[in-house]
């Protein structure tokens, strides 16, 4: 691509150390999802004055060439501009056009985006589907703007999902936290309140420990794998019931997930220090009962149930 494709910033995104709000959306989010689909395109047998026309009328400064659905390259202002200098601007379009261009796949993460933008520097990116038909164009500007949307959603949601206040009732105690997919900085709150609360109620250290290794477990398995959930905790007097509920996308084989070392995180996800493929393994281990039940697309709800006098057999 020309020298006009350049943008004078990176997009000011990071892929690595943005708020966790927003590597949740840019990792959720498809390119399918933010780029511009109704594309304006035009033809090798096009001459570059034609070009130059369409780019003023539609005000962008960018136009694939395709021949059928294919693409075939891209003319850019920076070719435009470079024509009228040195006279070739009723020549043809394949005469002059970029052939080699840097694609992006409809399917991929929004975050390839990001990296594709901030490392080539190119104001816009064809995007071809499976079938490497051209489906689409995306620009730094549709990437601001569909976050921002996306952004303003996620706000509204957690507002109607915060952490709801501890209550009790009948001498129960009950506890509940929202998760929210990939954000570390706050993996782990759950278990520390409940630790804290454990605490206060000055129930046994070991059953605490237990507690405490069953709900860090399954929060840390909701950030890293579900779309998002709640960590809630019941205190009675007589047991600890932890329950993780989360809406997706669900265990396909529920026996092989309880596989120690099995696990399905990225190596984005590893390279963090997460995905060991431990986290339901343990929770069932400190467990005096546990149970699971998850749907393909739908869900997975985990229950560990600590009691605060283990039966004979039991753990203590």
């Amino acid at each position: 691509m020309s020298d006009a494709n350049v943008i004078h910033q990176d997009i000011p995104i990071s892929t690595v150390d943005s708020p966790s709000v927003v590597l949740e959306l840019i990792y959720r989010l498809k390119i399918k999802d933010v780029m511009t689909s109704a594309v304006i395109t035009a033809k090798k047998s096009d001459t570059l004055r034609h070009i130059q026309a369409m780019m003023r009328e539609n005000h962008i400064t960018g136009i694939p060439i395709v021949e059928k659905i294919r693409l075939a390259g891209i003319v850019s202002i920076d070719d435009i501009v470079t024509a009228l200098d040195k006279g070739h601007i009723d020549e043809l379009v394949q005469e002059h056009m970029t052939r080699e261009v840097i694609v992006l796949e409809d399917d991929m993460p929004l975050s390839f985006a990001i990296s594709y933008l901030n490392k080539f520097h190119y104001g816009r990116f064809p995007v071809l589907n499976k079938n490497q038909e051209l489906v689409g164009i995306l620009t730094s500007n549709d990437v601001i703007k569909t976050l921002l949307v996306e952004m303003n959603r996620e706000v509204l949601r957690l507002e109607k999902t915060h952490q709801s206040p501890a209550s009790s009732t009948g001498g129960v105690t009950d506890l509940q936290f929202v998760t929210v997919r990939y954000d570390f900085e706050l993996a782990g709150h759950a278990s520390t309140e409940i630790k804290k609360a454990l605490k206060a109620k000055n129930i046994d250290p070991k059953i605490i420990r237990r507690v405490a290794i069953a709900s860090y477990e399954l929060e840390i398995n909701q950030v890293v794998h579900s779309l998002g959930g709640t960590i809630s905790c019941s205190i009675a007097p007589d047991r600890i019931t932890v329950v993780a509920q989360d809406s997706g996308p669900g265990i396909e084989d529920v026996e092989v997930a309880l596989q120690e070392g099995w696990s399905t995180a990225n190596e984005w996800i590893r390279s963090l220090g997460f995905g060991a493929g431990m986290g339901l393994a343990n929770t069932k281990r400190v467990s005096d009962e546990f149970t699971i039940e998850s749907e393909k697309g739908k869900g997975t709800t985990v229950c560990s149930t600590v009691y605060r006098r283990a039966p004979e057999g039991g753990q203590s």
